[in-house]
Order: C-alpha cells, then sequence, then structure tokens
C-alpha cells in the first residue's frame, strides 16, 4: 500500500500563486536558496542558476498546459546549445528570489529564451542570461528539420 506524503503549504515569499504567465510575455518562477545550493560561505554555487532556469523554463510550459513528458511523448527532445551567463550579485543562503523568463525568438527549430533573477522587490538584479534550445528528435538523435505540429502549435504561444 502506497503512503501519501503529507502536503506542506509554502511560504508567502514564495507562493506557487505567482506561477502564471505575466504581462510582457514575462513567466515568473519563485525561489529560496537553500543550505544545498550553497558554498561553505552561504553563497548560492553558480550551477544553482542554471537549475533554477530550467525549472522555471519547464514550469513557463506547464503554466500554458504542457508538460514536459509531453514533449517527450512527442518524440521531441530540446537540448541546450548554446547558453549565456551574467552574474550581477550574489545570493545568499535564505534568501528568496524570482526567475524570470521568456521566449524572444523562435526560428525553425531553434528557440531562444531570456532570463531575469532578481530580488522578489526587484531592487537588486542577481543575473542575467539567454539560452538557445534546439529540436532533436529523441529515437534519431538528430536535429528536426521541423517541430512536429503538436509542438509548433503548443510553442507558438509562448512567442505569440
Amino acid at each position: 500500500m502506497e503512503q501519501m506524503q503529507p502536503q506542506l503549504r509554502p511560504t508567502q515569499a514564495i507562493e506557487p500563486s505567482s506561477l502564471q504567465a505575466t504581462t510582457e510575455k514575462w513567466f515568473e518562477y519563485p525561489v529560496r536558496a537553500q543550505p544545498h545550493h550553497t558554498d561553505y560561505a552561504g553563497v548560492v554555487w553558480h550551477g544553482t542558476y542554471l537549475a533554477w532556469m530550467e525549472e522555471a523554463r519547464v514550469e513557463c510550459l506547464r503554466s500554458i498546459g504542457v508538460e514536459f513528458v509531453d514533449l517527450v511523448a512527442w518524440g521531441c527532445d530540446l537540448p541546450v546549445v548554446d547558453l549565456s551567463v551574467r552574474y550581477h550579485r550574489s545570493i545568499r543562503m535564505g534568501m528568496p528570489a524570482i526567475v524570470k523568463t521568456r521566449t524572444t525568438a523562435m526560428d525553425g527549430v531553434k528557440m531562444v529564451w531570456e532570463y531575469i533573477i532578481q530580488s522578489v522587490d526587484e531592487q537588486e538584479l542577481y543575473a542575467t542570461a539567454q539560452v538557445t534550445l534546439v529540436a532533436v528528435d529523441r529515437d534519431k538523435g538528430k536535429i528536426m528539420r521541423q517541430l512536429p505540429a503538436a509542438v509548433q502549435e503548443v510553442l507558438a504561444r509562448l512567442v505569440g
């Protein structure tokens, strides 16, 4: 018999009700720097920002009704082929932040996402980034010539 884990309410600072696409096509994803995100000095490790960006991208897709497993089921993978990150200011253990993301361009099977990671009050800029993804056929392991119609339809809603 499977036991259910108790569901805990999130803190007010990172309430998931904010997981909605916002104006200017930015999607906002709240995070908090946990001990396992940091180095011994309590500063967030640089790779954590990348994980937060991917989480934001996956949640952005979920906000328009697409589970990442749906893309996989359609035979489409979206690996990162280019990544540029600029770190502006450190985030320390316990600090909340907002990861903002949006799709800025879609050209054939290539998609560009932008990111801003900032304080909840938008007064501090922690990082900016740009990530390029390409659609790959999961079975063949090759870049697709064009997106499957279902994937095209879904992703068009982000660029719209």
